[in-house]
């Protein structure tokens, strides 16, 4: 089996268009969120949301693309522009072994919105030619394999909430086991809309709360929902030998990998949280590792009453009382909840985490809960030695993933 590193970052998220001012803002505190711009929320519940800011696709796609693709493929081909050149892996490597799997939760609802609309109202054939192709999820890892002539494996992930994270899952384990030398993964959404949001308002699961300095508040008694968010991130897997062979840049090794399904219910967590406990468990056994203090959990961490009561247990069932000893963040106080993007963000802020030792504060945390007890790093970025960092993923339908990054050399996996 074959090590696995991490070479290239690349984002676009509510608190900054790139990795550097994505990640001052996460240590800052700082969040993304104000009133939504994209449409007239007056009359809706929700008005308030974590949208991208000044992102120009001009600077990664031809302008005469720019029509032909749908907001969610835009994020995607510039967080993996961005990565691919951090990376230096242009050139680089075989094209039959480069490989994407970049996943969308939801894909072109856009594009969809816009072009049922002209079906209603002027008929079938102003329908666009480019409709189906600029909605469906896989044409963000099908751009960017045409972007980077990547004729290797290339798999789409859809998991909901977990799409990022499984996808950067699955491309570790294509490369552990030798499918390909290095893959371009992670997760993009854009779906602040009116319909996104009224569908996931009526399933009670976003905050109705106005004030942005509240109104995501992962852990805190007071949390009522998540806030929605947009954006992508992707990072650049690559075999260890083949990195150090071409005198690549090494951020951290990705370790291990936990999968699972709670097999419960298509928007509630198992209520003994046995699921997401195991996809812990699971990462550091794929790792050979044991936890430990130097661990860092960037947690999934959405805001919602009944996400982050359960992750909390998750977290303790799979770690005991170690989990009280451990930073525990979530960073969708900052970015509000991306959606398949998440777990590729979130991923990228572990990577961070582990090449700073400064670890990400819960922003916006003022009361405790009790049944939220463990120590969520509240309001202020802290500087701790970081081996290891554990990021979670969990999405409706009881998609479960946990990502184990680590220190170059502390996998048990490095012989």
């Amino acid at each position: 089996m074959k090590r696995v590193v991490v070479t290239g970052l690349g984002c676009i998220t509510p608190v900054g268009n790139d990795v550097r001012s994505f990640w001052q803002s996460l240590v800052e505190g700082r969040h993304g969120f104000r009133e939504i711009t994209k449409y007239d929320a007056g009359s809706m519940k929700v008005k308030v949301a974590a949208e991208v800011k000044d992102f120009d696709p001009g600077l990664y796609i031809d302008k005469n693309e720019v029509k032909k693709t749908d907001l969610f493929a835009q994020y995607a081909l510039a967080a993996a522009a961005q990565a691919v050149e951090d990376s230096g892996l242009c050139e680089q490597v075989k094209p039959g072994r480069l490989g994407v799997y970049i996943g969308s939760g939801i894909g072109g609802i856009a594009t969809f919105i816009v072009e049922h609309q002209k079906m209603i109202t002027r008929g079938p054939a102003r329908v666009s030619p480019y409709f189906v192709p600029m909605m469906i999820s896989n044409m963000a890892s099908a751009l960017v394999a045409i972007r980077c002539g990547a004729t290797g494996p290339t798999l789409p992930v859809v998991s909901a909430c977990a799409t990022g994270s499984h996808a950067i899952g699955e491309a570790f384990r294509a490369i552990k086991y030798g499918y390909a030398d290095a893959i371009i993964a992670g997760g993009t959404e854009a779906a602040i809309n009116q319909l996104a949001i009224a569908g996931f308002t009526n399933c009670m699961a976003l905050t109705t709360s106005n004030d942005p300095d509240c109104c995501s508040i992962p852990f805190d008694r007071r949390r009522s929902g998540f806030v929605m968010g947009e954006g992508a991130g992707v990072v650049v897997l690559e075999e260890y030998e083949h990195a150090k062979a071409r005198g690549a840049k090494i951020y951290c090794e990705l370790a291990g990998y936990g999968n699972t399904c709670d097999a419960y219910h298509i928007t509630a967590p198992a209520p003994d949280a046995s699921g997401s406990a195991r996809a812990i468990e699971l990462a550091f056994l794929d790792a050979g590792l044991e936890p430990d203090e130097g661990l860092y959990i960037n947690a999934h961490g959405t805001s919602t009453p009944l996400n982050d009561k359960i992750e909390t247990m998750a977290i303790k069932k799979a770690l005991g009382e170690l989990a009280y000893k451990v930073p525990v963040s979530s960073t969708k106080s900052a970015t509000g909840h991306m959606l398949g993007a998440a777990g590729g963000v979130e991923a990228i802020a572990a990577v961070m985490a582990i090449k700073t030792g400064m670890v990400p504060p819960t922003a916006g945390y003022r009361e405790p809960d009790p049944e939220c007890d463990l120590d969520y790093v509240p309001n202020e970025a802290r500087r701790c030695e970081v081996d290891k960092a554990l990021s979670l993923s969990l999405g409706f339908g009881g998609h479960n993933s946990a990502i184990l990054f680590c220190k170059e050399g502390e996998s048990e996996n490095d012989g």
